[in-house]
């Protein structure tokens, strides 16, 4: 079961999807779930129960629909896209022949070089979250939102200290510092969220 940064909401279907998106749009949105899937397959969280590494890029497509009100379909693909540069050998090529280069290139803003040492990724995140455009920052936000919610809520990485989510949390805000304005909804809810997160790892571990 595909796991939701929060509990499931009711939608009303009379209006659930807008009358801007047509057949074409629905195609390509199911496209990318069928690759997303299907790069991701053999891949699963680093929570105890090993949760198919899917998951995640559905619920960062959630995040920006159902908390961030966005219903720009290039942004909603891209995050069903955005760990395949980075973590699958998925090529930019490739999602530009699939999908166009709007979408190719909200997926490269996002993506790590993974030929980088994990520091120096983390400080390019920092450095590059005022830069990118508005589309690859709500992505962005949204995937900084499921992670922490992972991390604090639902499903902790296994092995992880309290003090290794915290720095987390830490190196979380200092990315989302340079993405405020892109969302404010979203930017509420993390707020919110790590608030949340902080109270309840001082109260003790997760697991």
């Amino acid at each position: 079961m595909i796991q939701s940064c929060e509990p499931l909401i009711p939608l009303d279907t009379r209006s659930a999807l807008p009358k801007l998106f047509d057949a074409g749009d629905i195609a390509l949105l199911m496209k990318a779930l069928r690759l997303s899937a299907e790069r991701h397959k053999d891949q699963r969280r680093k929570d105890k129960q090993a949760s198919p590494y899917i998951n995640h890029p559905i619920q960062v497509a959630e995040m920006l629909w159902r908390i961030g009100g966005v219903n720009d379909m290039v942004a909603l693909i891209a995050a069903l896209l955005h760990d395949t540069l980075e973590d699958t050998e998925t090529t930019a090529a490739e999602l530009e022949s699939f999908f166009g280069l709007e979408i190719s290139t909200v997926v490269q803003e996002v993506s790590d070089d993974s030929s980088l040492p994990s520091p120096e990724r983390k400080r390019l995140q920092i450095e590059h979250a005022p830069h990118i455009s508005k589309r690859a920052q709500q992505v962005k936000l949204a995937d900084k939102i499921c992670n922490i919610y992972d991390i604090t809520h639902q499903a902790p990485p296994r092995g992880w200290s309290v003090e290794r989510k915290q720095a987390y949390l830490d190196w979380s805000d200092a990315v989302v510092a340079g993405l405020r304005g892109c969302n404010s909804q979203m930017e509420s809810y993390y707020d919110e969220l790590v608030a949340r997160g902080r109270q309840i790892l001082l109260q003790g571990d997760l697991g």
